[in-house]
């Protein structure tokens, strides 16, 4: 009997995040008991150095070790793909594919498709000003042949806010500054907003943004349920909000 596929996480970054992934992933599946449900090995692990604070300054200490790390511990237990729920940990995504045989699954490229195939022809991203300055999701949506909009800086610093003093830190989201971002997106043209950093889909669950959202982290959680074989739930297969 073929083995079943299974999926490698490097969770913790941060916390949160990766448990709400996983509640992704059991929420999109289709399934009867327990035994349809994805086979996972999580490998928590919050003490990798911060990703933006080594991009805006490679003084800091790099995560690309740790990041490597484990990812070839989870190739060795045997896992079929793995999955970061982390997007500005994809600023090392080629490095860390060299690192392993077994596929990365790409969040941002993912998430670039499915808006291409949901007809989207401009985005606003919202994200870490890591992610922002090495410019991931401008070049996979420009593969797609999707216009990028992105914050001006003053929203830039609402949305850093967003993610670490608030949702990081475990206070509550500061909604007017959330919300002030993602108008100031679509002013600027974006028809659909991407929630282009973990924290910031927490932060939407706590505070919906309203329709034309597409929160990067359940790209992820679709793209590893399709990857292993699961059935997603009919009513996951656009994931833009409506």
């Amino acid at each position: 009997m073929q083995q079943e596929p299974v999926l490698g996480i490097i969770g913790g970054l941060g916390p949160m995040a990766t448990a709400y992934f996983l509640e992704l992933t059991v929420k999109m599946t289709q399934a009867e008991r327990d035994q349809d449900h994805l086979e996972a090995i999580l490998f928590e692990h919050p003490s990798i150095p911060d990703r933006t604070a080594h991009i805006l300054d490679a003084r800091n200490p790099s995560p690309l070790p740790a990041l490597a790390g484990c990812a070839k511990k989870l190739e060795s237990l045997g896992c079929s793909a793995i999955a970061i729920p982390c997007i500005t940990s994809h600023c090392f995504f080629g490095e860390l594919q060299k690192a392993v045989s077994i596929p990365l699954l790409n969040i941002v490229r993912e998430t670039a498709r499915h808006l291409k195939e949901n007809g989207v022809s401009a985005a606003g991203v919202m994200a870490t000003t890591g992610t922002v300055r090495t410019g991931l999701f401008q070049e996979a949506l420009a593969e797609e042949g999707i216009d990028c909009v992105l914050p001006d800086e003053r929203r830039q610093e609402l949305v850093m806010h967003v993610i670490y003093d608030d949702v990081k830190a475990g206070r509550p989201v500061e909604r007017d500054a959330f919300g002030e971002a993602a108008a100031h997106l679509r002013q600027k043209g974006a028809q659909c907003l991407i929630l282009g950093c973990t924290e910031l889909s927490l932060a939407n669950r706590a505070e919906p943004l309203g329709p034309g959202c597409l929160d990067a982290l359940e790209v992820q959680a679709r793209a590893a349920l399709l990857f292993c074989g699961k059935p997603v739930r009919p009513e996951y297969g656009c994931l833009i909000t409506r």
